[in-house]
């Protein structure tokens, strides 16, 4: 694609390093902004500022929060007693649209994956086991996708979870297996976690 303008280049290039942006949808996205005479440019560049030098990350759960502690961790109407354990905060966002969970969060930032050399010193693990042993927690979900990985991951945590008084369960296999949570329609999710069941230590 041959460009009349550096600037132009250069502004469609920037877009299409984002996932999912095609040469042709950031050229397309450049041009629209470019007829925009309302200020929607100048409110995108100060939006994006104000989320990369003031977005925190919450100290309890590892969800992305506007203050030291998220909005759902200081909710008094979420149910203390139970932690939903995910990959990331995409998989928070997917639960938290099905409407089916009213617990508290965990975000482990990634799963166990030897062959990218991610170990459990690289995730929030030892801050989930940290969290369980001194909050009086009923009940740990593990909503991992059902991938290699994340069934590591599920099997690790778990392990560590044995000599504690702590029911451990896993969504049901609604999710197709090797897919992402974040993927899975609202309504198969909603009903994999209200449907969740023990979690195996033994599994096949």
């Amino acid at each position: 694609m041959k460009y009349s303008s550096s600037l132009l280049e250069d502004a469609v290039l920037s877009l299409n390093a984002l996932p999912s942006i095609g040469k042709k949808t950031a050229l397309r996205l450049v041009l629209h902004l470019l007829k925009d005479d309302s200020g929607k440019v100048e409110d995108i560049v100060r939006s994006l500022k104000d989320l990369k030098q003031n977005l925190k990350t919450c100290s309890s759960c590892f969800n992305f929060s506007d203050n030291v502690i998220c909005d759902i961790c200081l909710s008094p109407e979420r149910v203390k007693s139970t932690i939903c354990v995910v990959e990331s905060v995409r998989d928070v966002m997917a639960i938290e649209d099905t409407d089916q969970y009213s617990g508290l969060y965990h975000v482990l930032g990634g799963v166990i994956s030897p062959l990218n050399g991610i170990g459990q010193e690289q995730l929030n693990i030892q801050a989930l086991l940290s969290r369980i042993s001194i909050d009086q927690i009923d009940e740990v979900i593990l909503a991992l996708s059902p991938t290699v990985d994340g069934d590591t991951t599920s099997y690790y945590i778990s392990k560590n979870l044995e000599a504690m008084n702590v029911k451990i369960s896993t969504i049901a296999r609604g999710v197709s297996f090797g897919g992402e949570l974040e993927y899975a329609d609202e309504i198969t999710l909603g009903r994999s976690i209200l449907a969740r069941t023990p979690y195996s230590i033994n599994v096949d």
